[in-house]
């Protein structure tokens, strides 16, 4: 039997913005425990975009573009009597930012050719102005709970 839920950790605000979510966006870019490499990363993807975007501020864009990649639905497995299916459930917040981030840095790192700190600020791009690759991922899976809607009875 499952014990108690472990208790959120508050996380510490990044030093250039003060945002939680930009700290929770390095920690996702991280590989290896190189935080340095991976601030370094994200502010400079934060700067390309504000050269690009000179009327916006980059914070506002990238939460925008967080905001425009947050899936309200997903399809998770659940087996009923021998069969498996997809069963359409929502999305909690936090799991919202969490795919959201994970998306855009997963499709930032398949670009080749250019630098990660390129790749991230043309994703984070994109995805402000709806669309790109991450944006193509929430839509399949808006599409695939939209296509089992029939089995959301099984949602327990």
């Amino acid at each position: 039997m499952r014990r108690r839920r472990p208790e959120k950790r508050q996380m510490t605000p990044d030093v250039k913005y003060n945002s939680e979510l930009v700290s929770r966006l390095i920690n996702t870019i991280m590989c290896k425990g190189k935080k340095s490499t991976a601030q370094s990363i994200v502010y400079g993807a934060f700067d390309v975009i504000k050269k690009q975007k000179p009327d916006m501020d980059a914070l506002e864009v990238f939460l925008q573009a967080l905001e425009n990649v947050k899936p309200k639905l997903e399809v998770k497995s659940r087996r009923v009597g021998g069969a498996t299916y997809q069963v359409p459930i929502e999305v909690s917040a936090e799991r919202q930012v969490a795919l959201a981030m994970r998306w855009i840095t997963g499709y930032s790192r398949t670009k080749k050719g250019k630098s990660m700190i390129d790749a991230l600020a043309g994703e984070l791009l994109d995805a402000f102005e709806n669309t790109g690759a991450s944006i193509k991922k929430k839509e399949d899976t808006f599409k695939m709970a939209q296509a089992n809607k029939a089995f959301a009875h099984y949602r327990w």
